[in-house]
């Protein structure tokens, strides 16, 4: 069959080099990244502290593109060097010394966004953590029944990593919104792979980043917040950039920035914004809807290779409640993951899951097979 989205392979040329099946760990490198961090240090080398007056519009100009992604409203969203960052500038919003301070998310949840929420007990948050049956996914019943009255704040994943379960957001956001919680929507294993509308959702905050199917390597993460919400909360972990004048190196009192730069903190890493706009910048082009229709015709033929070998599958199988990756496991899948990586067939595992592998809108078909080829002929050994 024809495949047009292969036409933007020639953006990434060292996919010839080798086999990715990894961009939910770790997107492929788009080959203008070399440019555009050129671009980065020759404004730094020729325009010495000028540089920041090119560099500082370089934020919003990837909230932008992000905000499109998430189907957001310009001007709701900010930047941040990682989730862990955004989480505690969140995690920082919140009065735990009432009785509506209880945080609600699940077992499955990416242990960073755990210990974030755990350390508030500290503070005197009610920690509940909704567990899983299987290992796979969570029911949305127990989910629901969990957030009461008292609840603050339900920092979950759109898509589990171990697992790529997609939660059904909206449920969980409309029994949060009743009783006055905060949905905090992780759409790291989602964005760029899966379609997002923050909007459709109705959550109160997003985030992600760019390691993964953004293609655009660490250091860029994004938060989201609520148009309505935006000047509600005034975080306690920030900095000098969410001031409202921050070049007026006002002191001792904060003064909030009266827009989502409030959410900002210290010194933002521009140099990884010029690092990941390439990647955002192709998802946006190509639009996540024909990422998604591909994501699930390989996906779909990769759980027919698993199959047909007997491996276990560690992932949900039905196609509108699976994101991008597809996970299975099989006896020494985890020293087979190795010797896979070794040989240029990039893969990852993850302990009580098994191998992840995801196709993404570079990947060829034939790549599918000669992953499971390889599989077949180090198991020989």
């Amino acid at each position: 069959m024809v495949d047009d989205l292969l036409k933007w392979r020639k953006e990434f040329p060292e996919l010839d080099e080798y086999v990715h099946l990894v961009s939910h760990s770790l997107g492929a490198m788009p080959r203008r990244v070399e440019d555009s961090l050129r671009t980065f240090t020759q404004l730094w080398r020729e325009h010495s502290i000028e540089a920041w007056e090119t560099w500082v519009p370089e934020i919003d100009k990837f909230s932008t593109s992000i905000s499109s992604l998430l189907g957001a409203p310009k001007n709701t969203v900010t930047v941040h060097q990682n989730v862990s960052v955004v989480q505690s500038v969140l995690a920082s919003c919140f009065d735990y010394s009432t009785k509506k301070n209880k945080i609600v998310y699940s077992s499955l949840n990416f242990p960073s966004v755990s210990y974030i929420w755990q350390a508030q007990e500290k503070h005197g948050a009610q920690i509940h953590v909704v567990k899983s049956d299987d290992d796979i996914s969570i029911d949305v019943e127990a989910m629901c029944d969990a957030i009461d009255e008292t609840t603050i704040a339900v920092p979950i994943s759109h898509v589990f990593f171990r697992s790529s379960y997609i939660q059904d957001v909206k449920t969980i956001a409309a029994k949060a919104n009743a009783v006055g919680a905060h949905v905090i929507l992780d759409c790291y294993q989602s964005l760029g792979a899966v379609p997002v509308d923050v909007i459709d959702f109705d959550v109160s905050f997003a985030c992600g980043g760019s390691i993964k199917w953004l293609c655009g390597g660490p250091g860029a993460a994004y938060l989201y917040v609520k148009q309505e919400l935006i000047d509600m909360f005034e975080p306690a972990m920030t900095g000098w950039f969410a001031h409202q004048a921050p070049f007026a190196f006002s002191m001792p009192k904060q003064e909030y920035s009266q827009d989502i730069w409030r959410y900002l903190g210290g010194t933002p890493s521009i140099i990884a914004l010029y690092q990941a706009c390439v990647g955002v910048d192709i998802v946006n082009q190509i639009g996540t809807e024909a990422i998604r229709a591909k994501s699930l015709r390989q996906t779909k033929y990769i759980l027919d290779l698993t199959q047909e070998r007997g491996f276990k599958l560690r992932c949900f199988e039905k196609s509108d409640r699976r994101g991008g990756t597809v996970v299975f496991d099989f006896d020494n899948a985890e020293s087979i993951s190795q010797e896979l990586n070794k040989r240029k067939f990039y893969c990852d595992y993850r302990p009580q899951a098994g191998i992840r592998i995801s196709p993404h809108f570079y990947t060829k078909d034939e790549e599918i097979d000669q992953f499971f080829e390889e599989i077949d002929n180090i198991r020989k050994l």
